[in-house]
This record gives C-alpha cells, sequence and structure tokens, in this order.
C-alpha cells in the first residue's frame, strides 16, 4: 500500500518561508503533469487570509511583502514547492468526458499545519497546462472573488469546504462575455482527489495505478478504513457517508452547488469548485442558479439524488478493487451505496431539529419540517430570514410577527405553527434556551447573490470595501449584528439574482 500520513512531521528546511511536504507529485507521472504559472504582469494582493495563514505555519507579513505576493500570484516558485496540473476526467452534466484536468490551476505543493493535518495549496487562475483544450487557463477577477466569499462563508457555516488563503489582481485582462480584469485565487484543501481522478484510471483500464490512487486516498483521508480484508470497501463506505452528510448540510442552508459533476465531488467530503453556486433567497424546491444548468439537472432539490448518482459513478471505478469478478463486486458496492439515503436522512433530520428547536427525536418530525417547507415555496418566504425570525418565534406566540411577516399569507405560517408548538410542548427546554439553540443553527448572514455582485462590480472597478466588509461579516454568520443588519437582508426584485455564471 502507498502510505501517506495525513498527520506527518514536516520534513523540509524549517527555515522555508512556506514549508512544503509534497507527496501527490512523488506519485507515478500518470497523475499530473509538471508546470509553471503563467506570469502576472502587475499583481496586487486584494485579500489575504491571515487566521488560514497562521494555521499553515505561513507569516502572513512574508505573504504581503513582494516576494509572498510573488508566489501568489504565480510569479514565484518558492523553494520546495513542485507545481503540477493533476489529471481526472469526469461526467459533466451526465456526460462522459475520460480527459479534464486542471486546466487553468497548479497545485503548487502540500504544508502540514499546526494541528499535523496536510493540505494542498493550489493557485487556480494561474495559466495554460496541458489540460486546458481551448481555454486560457486565466481567472476573472468575479470568479475570484465570488470563491474566495463563498467558500469562506462556508467554513464559518461550519460545513466542510476547500478555503481561500489569498485573492490576487494579476494586472492582466481576460476574455469573457467582456473584457475583464484578471485574477488568481490560492486555494487551500484537504486535497484535490475527485471522483474524476478514480474515473480517469478507470477510463484506461488501469488498474495498477487505480489501486495506488486508491491506496494514497486512504492513507491520506479514510485511515481508519485500511489495513482490513474489505479495506477499498470500507473505503467506498466512508465516502458515501461523508458526501451524504455534506450534501445534508447544503441542504439545511439553502445551498445550490450548481454544477455537480464528478470532477467537483472531492473525495475528502469537501465543499469544492464555487463556479456558478448561490444560496437562495425565497426557497423554493426547484430553484436552479447555473446559467449552463439549461435543465435543471443540479436544481436544489435534486442534489441528493445527483450526489448519489457521483457515488455510483465512483462505485464503478472501485469494481476490481473491491472483489474478485464483477458479480460480487457489484453486489458489494450496491449494498454499501443503498446506505446513502440512511446516512443522508440521519444528518438531514438531525439539522432540522436543531433549526426547528427540536431536542427529542419524535415521529413525525420530518413531516412537520417539510410542511413547512412546502408553505415556505408557495408564499415566497426568503428561506434563510424564515428560520432565524422562527428563532424568535421559539420563544412564545407574542414574536411571530417576524416570520409571518415573510408569508404571501401569513395565515399559512399561522396554520403550521399551531402543530409546531404543540410539537414543543413534548420538549423540556425553556424558550429562551430553544431560541439560544435554533440561533445557532440558523444562520443571520448568508453570501447573498446579489451582495456579492455588487462586491464584483466595485472590485472591477478598483474598489475593495464591499469584498472586505462583505467577506468580514459572512465570517460571524450566526451573530446578531445589529449594525450590518441590511447585509441580512433579501433582495429587493431590482437587487435579485437570477443567473450566476461558472466564469471559465
Amino acid at each position: 500500500m502507498t502510505v501517506v500520513a495525513n498527520h506527518a512531521p514536516i520534513s523540509t528546511d524549517a527555515a522555508a518561508p512556506i514549508r512544503f511536504d509534497n507527496t501527490y507529485a512523488r506519485l507515478p507521472e500518470a497523475f499530473y503533469e509538471r508546470g509553471r504559472p503563467t506570469t502576472a504582469p502587475a499583481p496586487q494582493l486584494l485579500r489575504l487570509n491571515d487566521a488560514l495563514a497562521r494555521q499553515l505555519r505561513i507569516d502572513p507579513e512574508f505573504l504581503r511583502s513582494p516576494a509572498g505576493v510573488g508566489i501568489l500570484s504565480g510569479n514565484d516558485t518558492p523553494p520546495g514547492s513542485d507545481p503540477i496540473a493533476q489529471a481526472y476526467a469526469g461526467h459533466q452534466f451526465g456526460n462522459f468526458v475520460p480527459q479534464l484536468g486542471d486546466g487553468r490551476a497548479l497545485l503548487l505543493g502540500e504544508v502540514v499545519d499546526i494541528a499535523g493535518v496536510r493540505y494542498d495549496l493550489q493557485l487556480k487562475g494561474s495559466g495554460r497546462t496541458r489540460f486546458s483544450r481551448r481555454g486560457d487557463g486565466r481567472a476573472a477577477l468575479g470568479s475570484v472573488i465570488r470563491e474566495y466569499i463563498v467558500s469562506e462563508a462556508m467554513a464559518a457555516l461550519g460545513i466542510p469546504t476547500t478555503r481561500s488563503l489569498a485573492a490576487v489582481l494579476t494586472g492582466d485582462s481576460v476574455t469573457r462575455e467582456r473584457i475583464l480584469p484578471g485574477g488568481v485565487l490560492t486555494r487551500v484543501a484537504s486535497s484535490h482527489l475527485r471522483v474524476g481522478t478514480f474515473q480517469y484510471f478507470a477510463a484506461r483500464g488501469d488498474v495498477e495505478n487505480l489501486r495506488i490512487l486508491a491506496d494514497y486516498t486512504i492513507s491520506r483521508h479514510y485511515s481508519n478504513t485500511g489495513g482490513g480484508e474489505d479495506t477499498y470497501l470500507a473505503f467506498y463506505d466512508a465516502v458515501v457517508a461523508a458526501l451524504a452528510g455534506l450534501t445534508a448540510r447544503w441542504m439545511l442552508v439553502g445551498f445550490i452547488h450548481g454544477v455537480l459533476n464528478t470532477d467537483n465531488t472531492a473525495i475528502s467530503g469537501e465543499t469544492i469548485d464555487y463556479g456558478p453556486c448561490a444560496f437562495m433567497d425565497a426557497y423554493h424546491p426547484d430553484k436552479v442558479f447555473s446559467s449552463i444548468d439549461q435543465f435543471g439537472r443540479y436544481a436544489f432539490a435534486s442534489q441528493p439524488a445527483v450526489m448519489k448518482w457521483n457515488l455510483a459513478r465512483f462505485a464503478e471505478t472501485l469494481l476490481p478493487l473491491i472483489a474478485d469478478g464483477a458479480e460480487k463486486a457489484i453486489e458489494a458496492a450496491n449494498a454499501s451505496l443503498a446506505l446513502f439515503n440512511h446516512h443522508y436522512n440521519e444528518a438531514y433530520i438531525s439539522g432540522l431539529r436543531r433549526k426547528l428547536g427540536l431536542k427529542l427525536e419524535m415521529e413525525g418530525d420530518l413531516e412537520l419540517g417539510a410542511d413547512l417547507l412546502a408553505r415556505m415555496a408557495d408564499n415566497h418566504a426568503d428561506f434563510t430570514l424564515t428560520f432565524r425570525a422562527l428563532s424568535e418565534a421559539a420563544v412564545d406566540a407574542t414574536r411571530d410577527i417576524g416570520v409571518r411577516s415573510l408569508f404571501a399569507d401569513p395565515a399559512a405560517f399561522d396554520q403550521w405553527a399551531e402543530r409546531w408548538r404543540e410539537r414543543l410542548g413534548h420538549e423540556y427546554q425553556s424558550g429562551e434556551a430553544r431560541r439560544s439553540g435554533m440561533l445557532s443553527a440558523n444562520p443571520m448572514f448568508i453570501p447573498r447573490n446579489h451582495r456579492i455582485q455588487a462586491a464584483i462590480a466595485d472590485a472591477e472597478a478598483g474598489r475593495l470595501d464591499k469584498f472586505h466588509e462583505l467577506a468580514d461579516v459572512l465570517a460571524h454568520p450566526y451573530d446578531d449584528r445589529p449594525e450590518y443588519a441590511d447585509y441580512a437582508k433579501a433582495p429587493t426584485p431590482e437587487e435579485e439574482v437570477q443567473q450566476t455564471f461558472c466564469g471559465t
């Protein structure tokens, strides 16, 4: 078995500004293509995540220096870095593409943080690679800002996600629907291993490298599943559980990934690739934002089924490793995949109870929540504001005015609230204790689309105040901060964003 400890000692020069310990680049060359970032003519650091830098044992002041900005922009390769573009395949909107790969990103290397946990450092928007196909390999500043804002908001919400270390303006332009300023994002991830990474080798019938990849992934992410007779099946079980739980957490905050292809499904269980993603304003189960999702494949309510479909494709890649003989392997994989619903439902109903202020587990809780969501959809109620206002209504009925006002027909809420309060009668906690618990499960602040668009528009014009303030507000999503109340508000009809874009 190829072994890489996720909790590992740092094996590089302690005096280096970034102490790399690269394991993926030591795998066979079929896994990647070495490369160098494209030069940025006039790089400017727009935002640095100081806390994340310190967690990764990197001095934020160094990253702010000309030498640090040179690394973050791709102009300089730091000592110990071994830049690579990773190979992978993937199903894109259900259609299999046997070769995709990092077409606009380079993995600089891996670092081990203060807790001994290994992370990838990747430059996104750093120029063409062998996998770029017809793309320019660059990123528009807007896509960099969107990913920085949303990924860090997700982390603050407590949802597994890749992170953003830095956003850099390159000083050159990229051509999309119009000429736009270019940018580079420094992304931090537990790894960039995807379902599509496994599909890349499976599609080629390369069982030897498939096994190397599986052993590497187990060692890095799921070491507790290794060493047994059914190691690869146990590994698959763990990934199914992780991704089922992740999907449930998306559904509990109204998040729509937008492009949930197999190449955008991380084996680590983290949310990855924030392209045309969005958080819902008014709730509707069929909501779609992505401009490229013309048939609604990745609509909000479809995400659990899509994730399960992606996991079925993952299982197909592991069949030669799970068991000798296709029939036996398929039977075992199907049994594991069937547990997705259990894992998802368990995570979802647990989170839903917290959002509704329910401590005890009682029959009918899921139906109670589903009835509220149906009434919200019928009455154009804002997803986030409804649950936040419900936290106040949990004290007593005199505080219902806030949540009632969010429904086109307040009587629709009143009818549901009768059932809810009857259910609350079985609980043992006080109204104030219930309110406190609900406020910690129902955020006040989410990265609303119109706020992100406003921050992007200003940044493109050279004004960064909205970007910085929005990112700062979203770092504390559950805190009641009246001075930032405007950031919690739903958009006006004129402000509402109907479509989001991939940015590639």
